[in-house]
């Protein structure tokens, strides 16, 4: 066997002389029988003074054996033998010897040549340990070095089983020798700020530095079962559980040493509680043993009358110890079955429930009758709690997963759709876990009834090309006012010629504004203008501060003077926020009428899609019923989108105007999820007649006259049909005794549109209150009369 000693900074030496010091002073002792028993210990060891001295020959454990059993024998009680797991050991050498019988038995089972190692104690985390026991026990510095050391050994069945070694080193000196060095308060810092540097322990704590004389006395103990929980828990908390290679394996191996049974194999299967039925977990070596090759079944199909109802109504174990026995007296029925048919011969079905919903089915198999029974099932009440969370885990996260995926895919999608962009992005991951390309295919919904509504912002476009127009010539007149200063001081040419350009930019401007008057004067004022002004800065303290109070008009982010189009963007703004928060908040509402997809988005003012239909509502029951209600919804919604703005334009520091516009089409269409544009769009040729129509609509004008069909103070509805005439002048009849319109209404036809003709719309002057609680109303122009007042 050779010496012991390796790359340590303790040189061991094997040493009873701490233990024998502790028999010479009961050698003296008055009691007879302590004295006598000291005295033949001392007699045995004396003829061998190495026993005392130290030696390192692992050689002589096996000489001296008897005589070290007989200096032991006090430590090792022989009538506690055959139960304590006990040996005398070196730490850090994985060396044990005089081991107690039942210790001796247990390596004997584990094979002939299974020899005990202490898990995760490599090289560098060895020498590291051993240098906190100097640094604490030699130097002084209170270091907390204690960790667990377990034994991994495996039984006569193959099971693994988990000993924690307790050690006494009541025995143990430490001893310098001469290579030891000089350990300051600052290297001990340096160490403990790189745990992991080797070589820099090596050099504060050379290797051989110490001499460790003496023995340690490891007492260990079974813990399986609380290594096996930490180990289950341990497993589970990881995350891609799924997608592990190595996940089932190992889980599958620390079920096998929490139940001691060799031949256990686990299982999953999800239950969908909508269907009634249990679904294959998809995921590296994932099985389940009651679907075998299924991808899901019905519960009354896999599951008879008394596991139903124990697993899924009760939620409580369902142990099968014989499966054969109850095979033949179920003539054949499920579970029993499927279970026969694959060699199982004692199973265990644990229901997976989370306040009170049942999520899953833990399956245990053993090919082995009456391993796996009801009273051993028990012990999964201390594990359950960490599947439980697992699986909640697992959930939480491939809800994320499918989020990510339709985000990645389609961009963030309307909950009343959601449900089927989850279908796919389920049906996504399971192609990656089973080897196939994922592809997102896209989603059509057929046979819906699309609403379509704006309220756009009158004049929005004068409103702001005329704050551009006020703003450049702000910005240009400060311009000239620092260049008029400037050439008083110097009457430099380049002065004049910038100062004749400026004005020729606020003529030109004054009028009208052209598509490319911004960006032509910001070049002006970045190539000429700035690096002029860098110039004047040093010129003088006068003109410095001109600039810099130029300078300081400029917003940073626009580079340009930003004030009245401060004020035309913060009002529009605070229109679409304001506008966006009614339909919003009715929205709401009115989805628990009936589910239907509602998008809603911010121009110049706010336009809104809604769809409703069968299909959407994942296949629930559709009623014409129901698109009235939403029409009839849309109307009320409007209106009141109108009144809150007419009460918050006295607030904005731009007055401008709406007008409100609703498309009506009677006709059911699909609709497709573009992939490619991340949206939803119609689908089809035909119903591209109602995209053409929506985007047209709000420029169009009255048959025969230059007036513009949508009007401040009006509601417009346009159609093609007659019966949707009359539906919306009923709703319209009804909203009046509500308060909503007055009594003029009337209607017009509209000019044809390309590609679209034959178009007609109702327009319904609206009444307005100043608030809700106003019971007064007002038309358009007496509202106007009365915030002027």
């Amino acid at each position: 066997m050779g010496s012991i000693n390796k790359d340590m900074p303790l040189e061991m030496l094997i040493s009873f002389d701490k233990l024998l010091q502790r028999y010479d002073t009961m050698a003296k002792s008055d009691d007879a029988f302590l004295s006598s028993r000291a005295k033949y210990v001392l007699e045995a060891q004396a003829p061998f003074p190495e026993l005392r001295d130290g030696f390192s020959d692992i050689k002589l454990l096996e000489k001296h054996k008897d005589v070290i059993r007989i200096i032991l024998q006090d430590s090792f009680a022989e009538v506690l033998s055959e139960n304590e797991i006990k040996a005398a050991s070196l730490p850090y050498f994985d060396i044990v010897f005089n081991k107690s019988k039942r210790f001796q038995k247990i390596l004997e089972n584990a094979g002939k040549d299974f020899k005990p190692f202490i898990r995760n104690q490599d090289e560098g985390i060895d020498y590291i340990m051993a240098s906190t026991v100097i640094l604490k026990f030699h130097y002084g510095f209170n270091l907390d070095f204690s960790r667990p050391y377990f034994y991994d050994i495996p039984d006569a069945n193959g099971v693994m089983h988990h000993y924690r070694i307790l050690y006494n080193a009541d025995f143990m000196d430490i001893l310098p020798t001469d290579l030891a060095k000089e350990i300051t308060q600052t290297d001990v810092d340096k160490l403990l700020e790189n745990p992991e540097d080797l070589e820099l322990w090596k050099e504060m704590i050379p290797p051989n530095s110490f001499i460790s004389k003496g023995f340690v006395i490891s007492n260990m103990f079974d813990v399986t079962a609380e290594h096996t929980i930490s180990e289950i828990k341990s497993n589970l908390i990881s995350s891609d559980k799924r997608g592990s290679e190595t996940f089932i394996s190992d889980l599958q191996e620390t079920f096998r040493s929490f139940f001691k049974v060799k031949e256990l194999k686990i299982g999953f299967v999800t239950y969908n509680s909508k269907d009634d039925q249990l679904e294959r977990v998809y995921g590296n070596g994932i099985e389940s043993f009651l679907l075998k090759e299924k991808d899901n079944e019905l519960c009354n199909n896999a599951l008879c009358i008394g596991s139903y109802d124990k697993i899924v109504n009760e939620k409580g174990y369902f142990a099968v110890p014989d499966v054969d026995k109850y095979f033949k007296l179920s003539e054949g029925i499920a579970p029993y079955k499927g279970l026969h048919e694959q060699g199982i011969k004692s199973a265990i079905f644990a229901p997976i429930v989370n306040e009170g919903e049942l999520l899953g089915v833990l399956e245990l198999v053993s090919t082995k009758k009456n391993q796996l029974n009801g009273v051993n099932a028990t012990k999964l009440d201390d594990v359950m709690p960490y599947i439980v969370a697992a699986v909640v885990r697992s959930k939480i996260e491939e809800e994320n997963l499918i989020d990510a995926i339709i985000q990645n895919e389609c961009t963030s999608v309307h909950k009343s759709v959601h449900w089927r962009f989850e279908e796919e992005a389920k049906q996504f991951i399971i192609d990656g876990l089973e080897g196939r390309q994922p592809s997102f295919k896209e989603i059509v919904f057929k046979d819906v009834y699309p609403l379509y509504g704006q309220i756009d912002i009158k004049g929005s476009s004068q409103a702001r090309n005329t704050a551009i127009q006020r703003d450049l010539m702000i910005q240009l007149s400060n311009i000239k006012e620092v260049l008029n200063a400037a050439l008083k001081i110097e009457k430099l040419p380049v002065y004049e010629e910038l100062i004749y350009r400026i004005d020729n930019f606020i003529e030109d401007i004054k009028e009208t504004l052209f598509s490319n008057s911004e960006q032509t004067i910001f070049d002006f004022v970045y190539a000429d203008v700035i690096p002029i002004f860098n110039h004047l800065k040093k010129q003088s303290k006068e003109l410095a501060k001109m600039v810099e109070e130029y300078e300081n008009t400029i917003n940073p982010e626009t580079h340009s003077y930003y004030d009245h189009r401060k004020q035309y963007d913060d009002s529009v703004m605070l229109i679409n926020k304001k506008l966006a928060s009614v339909i919003d908040k009715h929205q709401e509402e009115a989805q628990e009428m009936f589910p239907h997809f509602y998008e809603r988005y911010k121009t110049d003012g706010i336009e809104h899609n809604m769809y409703i239909g069968s299909s959407i509502a994942n296949d629930r029951d559709f009623d014409p019923l129901y698109l009235k209600n939403l029409r009839l919804w849309q109307l009320q919604v409007m209106c009141e989108m109108e009144n809150k703005y007419y009460n918050l334009k006295p607030e904005l520091d731009v007055q401008l105007d709406v007008a409100s516009l609703i498309l009506v089409y009677s006709t059911s269409l699909s609709i497709r999820f573009r992939m490619d544009e991340k949206q939803f769009d119609v689908d089809g040729t035909y119903n591209a007649r109602y995209e053409i129509i929506k985007k047209r609509i709000d420029k169009s004008f009255i048959k025969g006259t230059n007036e513009r069909l949508t009007q401040k103070g009006k509601l417009s509805i346009v159609y093609s049909q007659k019966k949707d005439e009359l539906e919306y002048l009923r709703y319209i009849s009804f909203l009046k005794s509500k308060g909503y319109f007055t009594n003029n209404i009337e209607i017009v036809e509209l000019e044809g549109l390309q590609g679209v003709s034959g178009l007609k719309a109702i327009r319904a002057e609206i009444l307005y209150r100043k608030n809700k609680e106003d019971k007064k109303t007002f038309t358009y122009e007496d509202l106007m009369e009365e915030l002027k007042a």
